[in-house]
This record gives C-alpha cells, structure tokens and sequence, in this order.
C-alpha cells in the first residue's frame, strides 16, 4: 500500500463523519445496504470500532474490555458521539508503536498495521453505504478505493468465509474501480 495507512483510516473516518453531519433527524431509522441495519445501527457500528481501538491499540485485550461498548453508543446526541469516538480512534492509531504493536483481537492477534488496515476499509466501505441510505454523494476518494482495493485482493476470500461480507456482485468489466470494490464486498453499486 503506498498511502500510510493512518492517513488513509483518518481520511476515510472524515469521509464517514462528513456524512453523519448530513443525517436529518428523519433518517435515523432508514434502511442502510448493511443487512438489518438502519442509519442509527451502522452509525452506531462506527462509534464501537472507534471506541475499542484505542483500547485494542494499547495492547488490552478483548476479554479485558468486556462488555463496556456493547448496546447503543450514542446516546442523544449521534453526532456527538461519532465525532469523540472517532478522534479518539484516529488518535491511537497515531500513537507512537501502533503498526508494530500486537492487536489482540476476538480471532487471534494481528500486527497493529493489520487492524488499523481492517479498521480503514470497514470505515471506507461503510461511507458509501451511509451516502446511499440518506441520499447524498456516493463518491468515494479515489486513492483510499485504490488502496483499500490493493489490500482487500488478498483479505476478500477470508472476509467472505468468515460470512462478514455478502456474495461479490457481478459487475461489467469496464466498471470503475469504486464500483469494482463495491462489488467485491457484496455490494451493488
């Protein structure tokens, strides 16, 4: 990957937080690409992942943690919440020895490079599915598709029989690269 992928995952949870600052008070609860997830569930999804990095990234463990970010994250204030998580999150991964230091994660444990690689993607692919349940720009930034797309070449089989993302979506061969990335996470573009 050419892009330091701290830069990558802080641009692509911009992108994401761009996105939830544009969420009307009635569109909460529509539906999201995300099987079973509303606007508010996959939001919500965000803040998790943000809050448990910083944790993950000190070296604590899933079982250390426990149940502190189960349930609704964010409160009477999403907005709020999304952007204090996500800082937090940026800020860690940030952090002096985050890319060497050992994620222990509920599978096993990744270098931090890894996880903050998992981290960047997740955020990435959940922009687009954001922009499409409330309607605005579905544009994603070219050179955070191209890396997640370099990265994902080698993670999608995993991903998949793991069943953490869908069935690649069929799509013409002159289809761009945004969309070629969309469907090799399942998604239809």
């Amino acid at each position: 990957m050419s892009i330091d992928i701290r830069d990558a995952y802080r641009r692509a949870l911009d992108a994401f937080g761009q996105r939830v600052h544009l969420i009307r008070a009635d569109q909460w609860e529509v539906i999201t690409p995300c099987v079973d997830w509303n606007v508010r569930a996959l939001v919500n999804h965000l803040v998790n992942e943000s809050l448990w990095a910083p944790e993950l990234l000190a070296g604590r463990t899933v079982g250390e943690v426990g149940d502190v970010f189960d349930g609704d994250l964010l409160g009477d204030d999403p907005i709020k919440a999304f952007d204090t998580a996500a800082h937090e999150a940026v800020q860690a991964s940030a952090s002096a020895g985050a890319l060497t230091r050992v994620v222990h994660l509920s599978f096993g444990d990744v270098p931090g490079e890894e996880y903050i690689t998992e981290l960047f993607a997740d955020a990435l692919i959940h922009t687009w599915d954001l922009s499409q349940a409330i309607g605005v720009v579905d544009r994603l930034d070219p050179e955070l598709v191209d890396a997640c797309a370099t990265w994902f070449a080698g993670a999608e089989e995993a991903y998949r029989q793991s069943g953490v993302i869908g069935e690649h979506a069929e799509v013409p061969a002159e289809a761009d690269p945004q969309t070629r990335l969309l469907a090799a996470w399942g998604r239809r573009a």
